[in-house]
């Protein structure tokens, strides 16, 4: 059994500096990425008499933690349905009708996710708050709430609803039509057909999104602590609140130990029925794009409710825009300039460090993922496994649970990292390198090795292979993963409000602290900052991406 492990590891060893890279790398994902993990759990068993289970019978004893553990497991499992169903809708009616519009909808579900996490909170406090424009000023109500259950679920499902939208296109998309038309002729009437046919090939994409919406759910920090309320406690802020209200570590790592084992069942799931999308096969190309299981009543009816989500999201950017420029919301509509002079004078070392954060983890971030990809797909050694699996194990853990495994990790030696850049930056990289990793590989196993292997032969090493070679042929993976990496790091909340710092502040933390004060301009100024920001640096990238393409494709030829 060692036989082969020892042949590969002679393999890599006839190259130093790949073996090297492999050691360098496996040692920064244990350091970064296994130990704050490891730590958050060893001392959610702390206890003032050393280590047991007091800490995990709060949950029997205390009302708080099992509704919090309750109400998590609620929200999860009501906005993956909603937001699963509304991103099957728009995926259909967008990928698979011929409607009007489509790029323009496209766009408008896609914005949630290069946003701020909690701008559908903000925007909901600013139309069903206390004072909001729907709840106050259009009806006059005086004793409604949006705190609680409800407005945990409307902004999460506009937040969450685009990413399933975004793991469903492909899936609807890449289903032939040819099928549908087979089953039409055979006498199958549409509602058949979209059972028996279209339903049953998107099962895998939609437990797939589901599981990815739950575990962002279930890891979301921003949109309930701005909305849940002290009615209804949830278990990611409930662990923040342990930590910096009580400072109460081993308690606070105890609710962050709950939350992580839901998100890694879930995360276990998903990347099985991943594997299993392999047997959802479609040969041949769709002669068209058009389907035929929906009759034009159920076409326009869906296509309806993805133009009220779009309207829905015009709207909530709008009244964000709005309330940058209004004086006092609720009260005082006169438009000034004044939140936007504000975070312009007083928040500009706060921009500056959120972007300079953004700008050095970003391409640290994307470089690493394509060499794991590389790695991953191009070289056997032993440990290749355990290399994929802790890389991107990151995208299962809670932010919460990264913020405080790093503030249990690096807080004392051997490394002393907190309140520095380096501790933001390390987060981000490893943090958002999950997804970089994936988009590598699934063009790397695209691309036949024969071309990597001829220069080989030729005398590159392989490093200088995967700069002149591979590299190039990857560049559109690769700048996507740049993409996420820079929104990530520009929009991050979750582990970001442990690791600021006096010296070190981020845009999104001081949005949730301008909201905790009621200062509503000013954090929605701060938003529209950060929108803008994100939106330039998505259209420089997208445009870098294009030209990358063409100088793969000409390599190619």
């Amino acid at each position: 059994m060692l036989r082969r492990p020892l042949q590969e590891l002679r393999v890599i060893a006839r190259d130093p500096l790949l073996l090297l890279l492999i050691v360098a790398i496996m040692a920064a994902l244990v350091v970064f990425v296994l130990v704050p993990v490891v730590r958050v759990l060893l001392v959610s068993f702390q206890t003032p008499d050393g280590f047991g289970l007091d800490n995990y019978e709060l949950l029997a004893q205390r009302r708080l933690y099992r509704n919090a553990l309750r109400n998590s497991l609620l929200v999860g499992a009501v906005v993956g349905v909603l937001g699963v169903a509304l991103g099957y809708v728009a995926a259909f009616v967008l990928t698979r009708t011929d409607v009007p519009l489509k790029r323009v909808l496209s766009s408008l579900m896609l914005m949630p996710i290069i946003s701020p996490p909690f701008s559908g909170a903000i925007s909901i406090l600013f139309l069903f708050g206390f004072n909001g424009l729907v709840t106050r000023q259009l009806l006059g109500l005086q004793d409604f709430s949006i705190y609680g259950f409800g407005g945990v679920v409307l902004s999460q499902v506009f937040t969450f609803a685009p990413i399933a939208y975004l793991n469903l296109r492909g899936v609807l998309a890449g289903i032939n039509p040819t099928l549908e038309d087979a089953a039409l002729n055979m006498g199958a009437s549409r509602w058949q057909v979209f059972w028996r046919v279209v339903f049953p090939l998107s099962i895998p994409g939609i437990a797939s999104a589901f599981l990815v919406v739950l575990i962002e759910s279930m890891a979301d920090f921003g949109n309930p602590l701005v909305l849940a309320g002290a009615a209804f406690p949830m278990l990611a802020p409930q662990a923040y609140l342990e930590i910096t209200g009580s400072f109460n570590l081993p308690r606070g790592a105890m609710l962050a130990g709950v939350l992580l084992l839901p998100s890694l069942t879930a995360f276990a799931i998903q990347r099985y029925y991943i594997s299993k999308r392999q047997y959802v096969t479609v040969t041949g190309k769709p002669t068209a794009s058009t389907s035929k299981a929906v009759s034009p009543a159920a076409k326009w009816t869906m296509y309806g409710i993805v133009v009220a989500f779009g309207l829905l999201v015009v709207a909530f950017y709008a009244v964000i825009l709005l309330g940058a420029v209004t004086r006092v919301w609720g009260f005082d509509y006169t438009l000034t300039l004044r939140h936007f002079q504000y975070v312009f004078s007083v928040g500009w070392d706060t921009i500056k460090d959120t972007l300079l954060v953004a700008l050095i983890s970003t391409p640290i971030s994307g470089v690493l993922g394509m060499l794991i990809a590389f790695l991953v797909v191009r070289r056997r050694f032993p440990g290749r496994a355990a290399m994929e699996f802790t890389s991107i194990l990151n995208f299962a853990v809670p932010g919460t649970v990264a913020g405080i495994g790093y503030i249990l990790a690096f807080n004392g030696p051997p490394l002393i990292l907190t309140g520095t850049l380096t501790i933001l930056v390390l987060n981000f990289v490893f943090r958002y390198v999950p997804n970089g990793i994936q988009a590598g590989i699934a063009v790397l196993n695209q691309i036949d090795p024969s071309i990597e292997e001829a220069a080989q032969n030729l005398g590159a090493s392989a490093i200088t292979t995967f700069r002149k070679v591979t590299l190039p042929l990857i560049a559109p993976a690769f700048f996507s993963g740049l993409v996420f990496a820079f929104v990530r790091a520009m929009t991050a909340i979750s582990a970001a409000i442990f690791l600021v710092s006096a010296n070190w502040n981020l845009m999104t933390v001081q949005i949730l602290n301008e909201v905790g004060s009621g200062r509503l301009g000013v954090a929605a100024a701060y938003s529209m900052v950060l929108l803008v920001i994100v939106m330039v640096a998505f259209g420089v990238i997208n445009r870098l991406v294009g030209r990358a393409a063409q100088d793969a494709s000409t390599l190619r030829f």
